[in-house]
């Protein structure tokens, strides 16, 4: 299979985790990059041996692929233009500031006959894999319940720009609740409903990192959110994240779990490709499973399962309709603490399938 040209918008922090994939696959090849700050661009373009390109440049671009790793804030408009470029596009999480903007992205690439994927990609690692296996062969019985905790005091303690996590598009739900909702998803399937409570607890924020230590800046967003999500096969999962929890959280970090009719599956970090996969039985004995897949290497993978999409029968399991779900279930909670209700879900996905064993030879590596 030919290697997807592939071009990154974008050179901030998480970029380098994209370029240093480039190795790790043959799916997809990154041939330029670009940035709205050209020196920016012209440097990551050095350090990887890329083409540098002003953004307008890269949509015109000998490219197939774009991965758009601009703020939440602007992947409405960013996306349209790329999808209209006819470039596929994989998004960095979340893949809209809103669930409207999500819609938005998905019509304008069915318009135009192309893909769209979106991070996160952790539910391609072998942990997550793992325990959809755990799942998928009844080993804790019915699910019936989920909780998902994720705090902490704030970004702005060691990100050396955390405006955008305070802005439209940021807060904790839309920043850490894609990694745990597009796992849940995954192992449960589709929402049904969902409702929630949000504050805002600082209309401003100091930030104590470099280079800007003692600037302060603006909170737009919800910083302490918390929601419930009722899935189509009758589990419900509660859901936590915090910005304003300093002294984190007292349960272990993360706290990731789902209920099962014959014992609890403790999963582990969705922001990470690997960890402990552990049955807790009813009878009070713990096991520790044996992970049943192998990827563990680290992002990029989402790019590489959109490449496979493009080039041949692959089902496509980091899709923009999954990540288009996701999003409208945490837009939801915002939107039932607003307005004081339960908030039904118009979209639906199928759960995604599970990944082969050996993911990298499933995709031509």
């Amino acid at each position: 299979m030919d290697s997807v040209r592939t071009g990154v918008l974008g050179c901030g922090t998480i970029s380098d985790a994209y370029f240093d994939a480039d190795d790790r696959f043959d799916g997809f090849d990154v041939v330029a990059c670009a940035d709205l700050d050209a020196e920016r661009a012209r440097e990551t373009a050095d350090e990887y041996e890329l083409r540098a390109c002003e953004p307008d440049e890269l949509l015109a671009a000998d490219v197939e692929l774009i991965v758009n790793l601009t703020p939440p804030s602007v992947h409405r408009e960013t996306c349209r233009d790329i999808l209209r470029a006819g470039k596929h596009v994989y998004v960095e999480k979340p893949l809209a500031a809103s669930f409207e903007d999500a819609e938005a992205i998905r019509s304008t690439a069915a318009a135009n006959g192309l893909l769209v994927g979106s991070a996160p990609d952790t539910v391609l690692g072998a942990g997550l894999q793992t325990a959809r296996s755990v799942v998928d062969d009844g080993r804790i019985g019915k699910p019936v319940g989920a909780t998902a905790v994720w705090t902490s005091g704030g970004h702005e303690s060691w990100h050396p720009s955390p405006d955008l996590y305070y802005q439209r598009g940021g807060g904790p739900l839309f920043d850490m609740g894609p990694y745990y909702v597009t796992a849940l998803v995954s192992l449960l399937g589709p929402a049904s409903r969902v409702t929630g409570s949000t504050a805002r607890t600082f209309e401003r924020r100091t930030i104590t990192s470099d280079p800007r230590r003692g600037e302060t800046i603006d909170v737009e967003v919800p910083t302490h959110e918390s929601g419930v999500i009722d899935f189509a096969d009758g589990t419900i999962a509660n859901v936590l994240t915090s910005f304003d929890a300093p002294g984190r959280s007292t349960f272990g970090s993360p706290a990731f779990e789902i209920y099962g009719t014959e014992g609890t599956l403790q999963l582990p970090d969705p922001n990470r490709f690997k960890g402990p996969v552990r049955i807790h039985s009813a009878d009070g004995t713990t096991t520790d499973v044996e992970p049943t897949h192998e990827y563990t290497a680290g992002r990029g993978a989402g790019v590489a399962d959109l490449a496979a999409a493009v080039r041949g029968d692959w089902s496509h399991r980091t899709s923009g309709a999954l990540a288009e779900h996701v999003l409208e279930i945490l837009d939801g909670i915002r939107a039932a603490s607003d307005d004081d209700a339960h908030v039904s879900l118009e979209t639906s996905v199928e759960r995604p399938d599970p990944l082969p064993p050996t993911f990298l030879e499933s995709i031509g590596n």
